[in-house]
């Protein structure tokens, strides 16, 4: 996979983070590392998802997205994650986590996390962007996992995490 800005994002560093999502009928969650805060007032958040991630066309039907923060530590649910696909495996049998707003699954152990009501998507090249109202937030102390720590993991579905 060509990615132009390499030249740019080499060497950067930056959260990575777990998504989850919620329809009638499915949860499903994945790791990533493209969201970023894109309103102070009022407050909300652009998460993206790849388009060929079990987790998208879930996300496409949830009223609401969970957004996990992950400390260094959290390597396990980094792999769980980000290795695992949910066409394959229930990834939520395998994690404490406890039903939030919107039927979203909320991680009970990761370090930090916010639930927003989804407001708006829209198509960002091989990602969709989710654009979120935050209905519920909690913070505490953090030592974020970066991509750096995530870098070699063998995804789950067959997209680059590099950054684009």
């Amino acid at each position: 996979m060509s990615n132009q800005l390499q030249p740019f994002v080499d060497g950067l560093d930056y959260p990575m983070w777990v998504v989850t999502a919620a329809d009638d009928q499915e949860r499903a969650g994945c790791l990533g590392g493209f969201w970023t805060e894109c309103s102070l007032d009022p407050s909300r958040l652009l998460v993206c998802i790849s388009q060929v991630n079990h987790t998208h066309g879930i996300a496409l039907r949830s009223s609401h997205l969970a957004l996990h923060l992950l400390d260094a530590q959290q390597q396990d649910l980094a792999r769980l994650f980000g290795e695992t696909t949910g066409d394959e495996v229930d990834k939520f049998a395998h994690c404490r986590w406890s039903t939030g707003p919107g039927g979203v699954p909320v991680l009970e152990d990761a370090a930090r996390h916010v639930v927003g009501e989804v407001l708006q998507t829209v198509a960002l090249g091989d990602h969709t962007g989710f654009l979120l109202a935050p209905v519920l937030v909690s913070g505490g102390p953090v030592h974020p996992l970066t991509y750096h720590d995530v870098e070699n993991l063998d995804p789950g579905h067959p997209v680059d995490l590099s950054p684009a």
